[in-house]
């Protein structure tokens, strides 16, 4: 069985101030934009999620809930844990070996520069800056959500907004 993990990385958001506000920075206007552009895309291609998980900030938050609005996912079902806000790789591993064997495709929106550095050790490519709003899709074969870890997956995709817009990075 073929497990898939889409990787998020929240959409654009307003410059931070630094300190505590940092956790409430929201989407911009080109955020929500490009959220809904990538979920809508998604769903186009019929892909779907069976679960949602998302680091609890404000900009991770609105990405997710975008996502889910555009794949047709119920939000309230979505799962905020704190270690995936300013976490290291470590505790979204952690997160992705804890994810339910009956699950077999989740999504979890987060935060760089650790989507770029999980996305690299799970499928052992070169991936480089992950923009705003980019999704990245890992397949895992023969594995239980617990057994992925370095060089487990294989890159399905990679987009993100400039590429759907046709501006390749």
């Amino acid at each position: 069985m073929t497990k898939t993990l889409y990787l998020v990385r929240h959409a654009e958001a307003e410059q931070p101030a630094g300190g505590a506000y940092d956790f409430q920075r929201s989407l911009t206007p080109q955020g929500l934009i490009d959220s809904a552009r990538m979920g809508r895309s998604m769903a186009e291609k019929n892909l779907r999620i069976e679960a949602l998980i998302s680091s609890p900030s404000e900009r991770t938050r609105m990405t997710a809930q975008v996502f889910a609005e555009q794949l047709g996912f119920d939000f309230e079902k979505t799962q905020f844990i704190q270690d995936l806000y300013e976490g290291a790789p470590r505790y979204y591993l952690t997160t992705i070996n804890e994810i339910p064997d009956e699950v077999d495709v989740a999504m979890i929106v987060g935060h760089n520069p650790t989507i770029t550095y999980l996305s690299e050790y799970l499928c052992h490519e070169i991936i480089g800056t992950v923009p705003p709003g980019s999704i990245i899709a890992i397949a895992f074969e023969n594995l239980a959500w617990s057994e992925v870890s370095n060089r487990t997956g294989k890159l399905l995709f990679y987009d993100s907004p400039e590429k759907l817009a046709g501006f390749d990075l």
